[in-house]
């Protein structure tokens, strides 16, 4: 979710995964996934700076992915230890 404020200096709270579209006209409208439209005071580069904090943000709360599971390969199962871990045991004694 993002804050943004909206032409009456109401606060506004939008779910950024739901716009659409962003226009620049004489107001900055954002144009729903439904097709609502809200009109913001805030200019469209910042809406737009304001989606991509909040989504590093979400990111960036992420663990890391196994680079094999990422690439959709499913064949490890819990019972065999990967050669990985494996190393790892020998390295640690």
């Amino acid at each position: 979710m993002i804050r943004l404020t909206r032409l009456n200096s109401q606060p506004i709270a939008v779910n950024s995964d739901l716009i659409k579209f962003i226009e620049n006209a004489h107001d900055t409208v954002l144009t729903l996934l439904s097709g609502e439209k809200v009109i913001v005071k805030e200019r469209t580069e910042e809406v737009i700076d304001r989606i991509i904090a909040f989504r590093r943000t979400v990111l960036a709360g992420l663990p890391a992915v196994n680079p094999s599971l990422a690439a959709g390969n499913t064949s490890h199962t819990p019972d065999q230890p990967d050669s990985d871990s494996s190393s790892e045991m020998n390295l640690r004694g």
